[in-house]
């Protein structure tokens, strides 16, 4: 009996901690949401470059226009499939093929965001670049400029989000798909905090040669 006495406070204390910490998670996620990108940051300004996170065909239509623009001199797609071609992606796109033959260039070796960062940095340090558009989903925008901004802490880097139909940032919670989406990303933003700001962990995201990516 004195030993089920004992652990009582202790499974109290337990279930008190576990509490706190949902609501922790809980108000850190309504935070996250509530910071998300509405809108482009700075639509007019020129930068460089323009890199384009692989992820969906809003995302390279986006970059494609930006380049279209003339608001920068090249377009770098990170991520891309082995197997993709520019050639292909001018075909979906429909746009002139000059403009792959001398502007975009694919990148194929990046398997997650951090990857995307680390293979976007080697591109721009051999261009010779000093800044930057980031084309990527609105809700995995902040994790992105995290990772970019640890690959290339002296670039200039512009946020460019693109607002996917399925995703609504509008009243996000009431819709379950979404909520899932930007929960997932809050979980991986954190991931991605710990790691560059306590362990700092070198390695890339580089693919091992199988030919798959995240």
């Amino acid at each position: 009996m004195r030993r089920r006495g004992h652990r009582r406070p202790t499974v109290r204390a337990a279930a008190a901690a576990v509490a706190a910490a949902a609501l922790i998670w809980a108000g850190g996620l309504v935070w996250f949401a509530a910071g998300l990108p509405r809108g482009v940051e700075d639509p007019v300004r020129a930068t460089d470059g323009v890199v384009v996170l692989t992820g969906g065909s809003d995302r390279l239509a986006s970059g494609l226009d930006i380049l279209a623009a003339g608001k920068a001199r090249k377009l770098f797609v990170t991520g891309v499939h082995w197997r993709t071609s520019s050639a292909r992606l001018q075909r979906l796109q429909r746009r002139e093929p000059g403009m792959f033959e001398c502007c975009v260039v694919l990148g194929k070796v990046a398997a997650n965001t951090a990857g995307n960062a680390s293979e976007t940095a080697r591109w721009v340090a051999g261009e010779g670049y000093r800044s930057l558009r980031v084309v990527t989903g609105a809700y995995h925008m902040p994790r992105s400029l995290l990772e970019f901004r640890r690959a290339m802490p002296g670039a200039i880097l512009v946020a460019h989000p693109v607002f996917p139909a399925h995703v609504k940032l509008s009243r996000w919670w009431r819709w379950p798909g979404t909520t899932s989406l930007i929960a997932t990303e809050y979980g991986k933003y954190l991931m991605s905090l710990a790691r560059i700001r306590i362990v700092d962990d070198p390695w890339d995201g580089r693919r091992d040669g199988t030919g798959l990516g995240a």
